[in-house]
């Protein structure tokens, strides 16, 4: 297939709503997992009256900035925002709802971790607003969940699901995969024993080593050996068998879900959407001027990360920005691709229209382009550019060919 550079007048400029997202991070949990590198800390107490007063400060903050948009989802994460107060759960819905219209059909996401704990106030998170629950099981293996520093056993896991199931409209559950001496047969059993339980999404990530880890020392030390990368990629083309079959096929590298059960919060990160982010290390992305106007101007703003300065800058300033930076047109165009190109669906061409101004066979080298379509990575249509299922099994490669 030819790669035209000729931005022919029939393409297809349709653009997906990517809706309008508010993200709250919490950023404590009970215990840190040795394979975590997010913004994570534990604390021997917190003050929940003044971390619900700092995070309602945000979210004002923010609107005035952003008038007259619709939320169209709410996601809690974290850290651990099940260790959130539910009445700071409950005045934080209810603030965005004043703060701005909430869709009506608006999805309101909160992570949780399936300790008897945390699940007991299950009920407590649905009365106070939350539709979707998102689960951190990471495993059904007694064995693997001590490997992996959880705080719960497999039963306690089970339980949490049931619960679960119980008390939310939809609910999904993490797992990790590609863990050491892990087989092809044992992670599909568990895959299988997952599926039984009837959730309509999963998140299956293969185990990675961050930097600044517990794993990534013992890993430097030679104590922990991942699976080799032919080994990973049977795991990850096993994963995708099973799911095919069950129902839920990947709509993103490593997310799951049966058609119409998607996590519409992160469909607006991979589809280059604008969201608030609030609460230390937050980051958001905002269109200023109007998304399809030639004079947007988007900005990328970031939140102190430490949460003790955080929790102070929003006492003094009523925020804890620490960054608005404007985005330039090259990393629009980089960030798009390196989100887009995640999904099935792939990256329209009305998403090109808005961001950059320009299509694909304009946008990048011709030869490199073509190099991608004639290999099977990459197909090019009158309506999107999307990563084949080879193409997003080697998305690094690819993002790193056509970025170049």
């Amino acid at each position: 297939m030819a790669v035209s550079t000729e931005n022919a007048p029939q393409m297809d400029v349709t653009r997906p709503d990517p809706g309008f997202g508010v993200y709250v991070h919490w950023p404590f949990c009970l215990s840190k997992c040795p394979y975590c590198d997010f913004n994570s800390h534990v604390r021997d107490s917190i003050d929940h009256t003044r971390w619900r007063s700092a995070l309602l400060a945000e979210l004002d903050h923010y609107a005035a900035l952003t008038p007259d948009r619709e939320v169209t989802s709410v996601f809690f994460g974290g850290g651990t925002p099940s260790l959130m107060a539910p009445e700071t759960v409950a005045a934080v819905i209810e603030r965005v709802g004043r703060n701005w219209r909430l869709a009506n059909d608006a999805e309101v996401t909160l992570e949780a971790n399936p300790t008897s704990a945390e699940a007991g106030k299950f009920a407590s998170f649905a009365a106070a607003g939350v539709g979707r629950l998102s689960l951190g099981v990471q495993s059904l293996d007694d064995a693997a969940l001590k490997f992996l520093g959880r705080q719960h056993s497999a039963a306690e896991a089970l339980q949490a699901v049931a619960l679960a199931r119980q008390h939310f409209p939809r609910f999904s559950f993490d797992l990790i995969y590609a863990r050491p001496e892990q087989s092809l047969d044992a992670w599909q059993a568990e895959l299988t024993q997952a599926l039984s339980e009837g959730a309509d999404h999963l998140s299956l990530y293969q185990l990675t080593i961050e930097e600044n880890t517990v794993f990534h020392g013992a890993w430097r030390r030679g104590e922990l050996k991942v699976p080799e990368d032919e080994r990973a990629g049977a795991l990850f083309d096993r994963t995708q068998l099973v799911m095919e079959e069950a129902g839920l096929p990947a709509y993103e590298v490593s997310n799951h879900a049966r058609p119409g059960q998607e996590s519409r919060h992160n469909l607006t990160y991979w589809r280059y959407g604008d969201y608030i982010g609030v609460g230390p290390g937050a980051h958001g992305r905002l269109t200023l001027n109007g998304r399809d106007s030639s004079s947007s101007r988007k900005l990328a703003t970031r939140q102190h990360r430490a949460p003790e300065a955080w929790l102070s800058a929003v006492e003094i300033d009523g925020h804890a920005t620490r960054g608005g930076t404007e985005i330039d047109a090259a990393q629009r165009l980089e960030e798009l691709v390196m989100m887009g190109l995640r999904l099935r669906e792939g990256i329209s061409r009305g998403a090109f229209s808005c961001e950059i101004g320009r299509q694909p066979e304009q946008l990048f080298d011709p030869k490199r382009l073509q190099a991608l379509v004639e290999s099977g990575f990459i197909e090019v249509t009158d309506r999107k550019l999307v990563a084949t299922h080879q193409g997003r099994t080697r998305l690094d490669a690819v993002l790193a060919h056509l970025l170049a």
